[in-house]
């Protein structure tokens, strides 16, 4: 049975900057190196993007902002500055407004981390990935493990609200020992939340088409991880989704906000958004390459990049994709909420996913087992239609 849709109260902006120094080769995000960046043109072209979905999201208080990439720290502090300060005059943010932005270690400076924080950036998210000389060599980071640790102790000297560590393990040639020092390293600064990704080899990379030798194997890397995990825990950073741990407090919220199947949208070359409307529930595109996007953004065009429905019956797995991530799980009475669809439409799959001890139901709450955590593909295939 299909129930009456409501705009999710939750909504969320996504900016994509999507320059780099240099393209990692393990990376498939939209994102391209840049000797210059066209920073004055890029933040036109954003405003006038935002500028054309105003009327899809007229009203809506947005909660928080996400600035990622590509490397949004390469740009000028005071082009942050005015975006935030624009994006305000156009969205009326909500008390306690979260605004994370994206940085590399390789590209950063003391003075800009502190006028980020004045600019109105609440959260730091540093791409750290290791600590250790020859994993970064071997990832093909620019930074090094000097670089890294300086990143850090900026971050925490500029006093932001929060501040996120990305970590990688299952690295060439790294074995459990050399993960757990790594991430000891990162623990010895109490981060407030740091996220754990085992490498992966994704289509279209340089990795991909020529892996890199001496990688761990699929059970080495299970191993690795249940030991970070469990030493995640026993730190006082609880896990609270598959690849996120938190002090109390500390969760990042405009990441919560796409668990819950809240809406969000996306402004930038390739950035994707999903609002709901009386009609249905829409995702958005933006062109990807950045002078195409730029070009489109300046434009007369009533509308930059493609909007498309999804479908009724797209929209169970695409919610159980997206809250079968959290630890906790979410209330049952969130699916039709966010769906427009009765909660017996999936009770077939969630009976089954039960009896499979992928899933278990605690009060008004549906929650993934460690088992489903393990398993997180397996659980959420079950709601293919």
């Amino acid at each position: 049975m299909n129930l009456t849709l409501k705009a999710s109260s939750s909504f969320s902006l996504y900016v994509h900057l999507p320059w780099c120094k240099a393209k990692c080769p393990y990376c498939d995000f939209n994102s391209h190196a840049a000797n210059s960046i066209p920073a004055e043109r890029y933040l036109t072209a954003l405003l006038a993007d935002l500028d054309r979905e105003l009327p899809r999201i007229w009203g809506r208080r947005v909660q928080t902002i996400f600035i990622g990439g590509g490397t949004p720290s390469l740009f000028p502090p005071e082009i942050i500055d005015r975006l935030l300060s624009e994006i305000r005059a156009r969205l009326r943010p909500l008390p306690g407004l979260e605004v994370t932005l994206e940085a590399n270690p390789g590209a950063i400076e003391a003075a800009s981390f502190r006028a980020f924080r004045e600019a109105g950036v609440t959260r730091l998210s540093l791409g750290i990935q290791s600590f250790n000389d020859v994993f970064l060599q071997r990832l093909g980071r620019i930074h090094d493990a000097a670089a890294a640790r300086r990143a850090v102790e900026l971050a925490i000297a500029a006093e932001f609200e929060s501040y996120n560590l990305d970590l990688m393990f299952a690295l060439p040639g790294q074995d459990l020992a050399a993960a757990q020092a790594d991430l000891q390293i990162a623990l010895a600064y109490t981060p407030p939340h740091l996220s754990l990704y085992q490498l992966t080899l994704e289509a279209g990379t340089p990795f991909a088409s020529q892996p890199p030798a001496d990688l761990p194997d699929n059970d080495q890397a299970a191993d690795m991880e249940n030991a970070l995990r469990r030493q995640l825990q026993e730190a006082g950073l609880p896990r609270y989704e598959i690849s996120a741990h938190a002090l109390p407090g500390q969760r990042c919220q405009h990441n919560r906000n796409y668990w819950l199947y809240g809406d969000y949208l996306g402004i930038g070359a390739g950035a994707h958004g999903k609002i709901t409307l009386p009609d249905g529930i829409w995702r958005s595109r933006k062109p990807s390459r950045p002078e195409s996007y730029m070009a489109d953004a300046l434009s007369d065009a009533d509308a930059i990049g493609d909007y498309e429905p999804v479908l009724t019956a797209d929209r169970p797995f695409e919610f159980m994709l997206n809250a079968l991530r959290l630890t906790d799980g979410f209330p049952m009475a969130l699916f039709p909420e966010r769906t427009g669809l009765s909660w017996p439409m999936v009770q077939p799959q969630i009976r089954r996913a039960e009896r499979a001890g992928l899933v278990e139901i605690k009060g008004e709450f549906l929650q993934p087992t460690a088992l489903g955590l393990n398993f997180y593909n397996d659980l959420c295939a079950r709601f293919v239609p």
